[in-house]
């Protein structure tokens, strides 16, 4: 079933164990990380960890973030994160902290051939703003975060389809579902034309989920239960007891 999707599927984490192990997987295309899976794996060399990690992965496109809240810096950093390796893309955020615009950096980066997977977009007009500024020769990653999206009440798949057809204007450049928050949503995406879809470690253990009978697995919910209760030594003393 999983193997049959168009959409390409990225593993989402910094776990480096369990990105060796989702690199043996025929399904999985490329990878993705961010500055706050990083610490929660408890990577303290954010370089040491990207060549550690790009000496396992040398076939696939992974994405290391700059982390500088300082456009000139943010540049200088993007420069030496593409230094690392060919399958290297670069994630630019779309704006600073400070609600500054990143989008002549990107400007800069995709005309000197760097890949940019700009990330945390949630607005058709971000898209817009992205979308011009790409070079049309270079290879681009368009990250929009439809889980967080989602949180809002707001149905995320409209403007990820609006944004595949903003991004038809430059042919090599991809839209990708992030912020991911169940397996039904790469069959959302992959419904929509979505491009890309990065799934976090934790949901990708469950893909064997997929196709499951839904009896069977009713069946093996209540065994939870019951097994959780009797290994917790739960016990209701019931009236008509002695």
């Amino acid at each position: 079933m999983i193997d049959d999707l168009k959409i390409k599927i990225f593993a989402d984490g910094a776990d480096l164990q369990s990105i060796k192990t989702l690199n043996t997987k025929k399904y999985i295309k490329g990878f993705t990380t961010n500055p706050s899976l990083m610490k929660k794996a408890g990577i303290k060399d954010y370089k040491d960890f990207a060549i550690t990690l790009l000496s396992e992965i040398k076939d696939k496109p992974i994405s290391f973030e700059v982390f500088s809240d300082d456009l000139a810096e943010m540049e200088k950093q993007a420069e030496e994160i593409a230094s690392w390796g060919e399958n290297v893309n670069v994630k630019i955020p779309i704006t600073n902290t400070k609600k500054l615009p990143t989008t002549e950096l990107i400007r800069k980066l995709s005309s000197k051939g760097i890949i940019c997977n700009i990330t945390a977009i949630f607005t058709i007009s971000q898209m817009q703003d992205v979308v011009e500024v790409l070079d049309k020769t270079t290879p681009a990653i368009l990250s929009v975060f439809a889980g967080r999206i989602a949180d809002t009440g707001i149905d995320p798949e409209k403007i990820i389809t609006d944004s595949i057809n903003l991004a038809l204007t430059k042919p090599k450049a991809e839209v990708l579902w992030a912020s991911t928050r169940e397996n039904l949503n790469i069959f959302q995406a992959e419904k929509i034309g979505c491009h890309i879809i990065t799934v976090p470690h934790d949901l990708l253990k469950k893909i064997s989920n997929l196709g499951k009978n839904l009896e069977e697995f009713s069946l093996e919910t209540v065994h939870g239960f019951y097994t959780d209760a009797l290994s917790a030594g739960y016990k209701i003393k019931l009236k008509n007891e002695i």
